[in-house]
């Protein structure tokens, strides 16, 4: 067994026994694989019905480690973060092919093999060769999902992304192909990224969607009018991306904050400019201030703005699951210390008054980027 899931060899003898599996009313999907065990971690459930997938509360974005992120860790200084990680009991790891490109999964494989007994890491298709190209053709998804599982270790993906739209390949041929992939046991379950409610429900009628992937902060929650009632009417879980506004809701970046325009997307991102940052700055204020006293771990009482920003996902829906990265360990403790902030329905509803009034400036995407997403 690796990542709960089987060999290929053993699948045909598994399909014979699928049909005494749905008489004893047992998951079909989950006779393939068994549940990692978690501590103290909460657990949430992605999907519903046999496309349901328990994970932990938090889920951990492994792309930062060695992309898009200023810093390049090494492989030891990665392991470290990520043997953290699972000690927390975080079993939901997320990568994409696109990373590097390739070199996030690479990395992925190596520091997650001691623990494909315990944690479950997702991917992503939708790109070439590298990220100038979008390619979701059923030839290039099947070259991805082949790809993916060497580098990654595994005999099948948990969970299979397409990471954006491509306007060339229509989305129920996307859902075909992973329906395909799912019948011959490559991948377990599918999801979409950053895509509009429209093409969600297309792609779910014919393949059956486990979770939906998209920005979500308390910079831009547009994802709640448009999304939240289609995931709850289809069953659809939400990994949240990017819950912490790739850092800047941690209150740890300011306008003397520098990205290397090699290896920082953020450096061409509209939102974090000098003057944006400074602009924005007050919520990072407003965000302490409400923080006061709803941290009975911590040893000032006081809840970071951190904390309040993924407490806030938490509370806000029970399919909600915020996906944060981070190369530093006392961030990692900071983030995991949200567990602790558990938000009212009167504090959510204080806390969303204190954001409408909140004019955020700045772009979240630069223009050639934004047409990529809500497609």
């Amino acid at each position: 067994m690796k990542n709960n899931t089987m060999d290929r060899r053993e699948f045909l003898k598994v399909s014979a026994l699928l049909g005494a599996s749905l008489s004893l009313s047992v998951s079909p999907l989950f006779a393939l694989e068994s549940k990692p065990d978690s501590k103290v971690m909460p657990k949430r459930t992605l999907g519903k019905g046999d496309r349901a997938f328990e994970v932990s509360a938090l889920a951990f974005g492994l792309m930062g480690l060695n992309y898009h992120r200023s810093k390049v860790l090494g492989e030891k200084e990665a392991a470290n973060i990520v043997a953290q990680c699972v000690e927390s009991g975080i079993t939901l790891f997320d990568t994409a092919q696109v990373y590097g490109p390739n070199s996030n999964e690479i990395l992925a494989g190596k520091i997650l093999k001691p623990y494909l007994n315990k944690v479950y890491v997702t991917t992503k298709f939708g790109f070439g060769a590298n990220a100038d190209v979008l390619d979701s053709s059923p030839k290039r998804i099947k070259e991805v999902c082949e790809q993916s599982l060497k580098r990654l270790n595994l005999e099948q993906i948990p969970l299979f992304y397409q990471h954006r739209f491509d306007p060339k390949t229509p989305i129920e041929e996307v859902a075909q192909t992973i329906k395909e992939l799912i019948k011959e046991g490559k991948v377990a379950r599918w999801g979409v990224c950053e895509l509009s409610a429209q093409t969600i429900e297309k792609a779910h009628k014919i393949c059956p969607l486990t979770a939906v992937q998209s920005e979500y902060h308390l910079m831009w929650r547009n994802v709640e009018s448009e999304l939240f009632p289609t995931f709850e009417k289809l069953g659809i879980g939400f990994v949240a991306y990017s819950p912490l506004a790739r850092g800047y809701l941690s209150g740890k970046l300011t306008k003397n904050s520098s990205f290397d325009p090699k290896n920082d997307n953020r450096a061409t991102f509209p939102r974090y400019q000098d003057d944006t940052m400074a602009a924005n700055y007050h919520i990072i204020e407003r965000l302490s201030e409400f923080g006061k006293g709803k941290n009975p771990n911590a040893k000032d009482k006081n809840a970071t703005p951190a904390q309040v920003a993924l407490a806030y996902l938490l509370a806000k829906k029970p399919y909600i699951i915020p996906l944060f990265g981070t190369t530093n360990k006392e961030h990692l403790r900071e983030n995991l210390g949200a567990l602790q902030v558990h938000l009212s329905t009167n504090d959510l509803a204080q806390l969303d008054k204190i954001l409408d009034k909140i004019s955020i400036q700045g772009d979240r995407y630069p223009p050639e980027q934004a047409k990529r997403v809500g497609q």
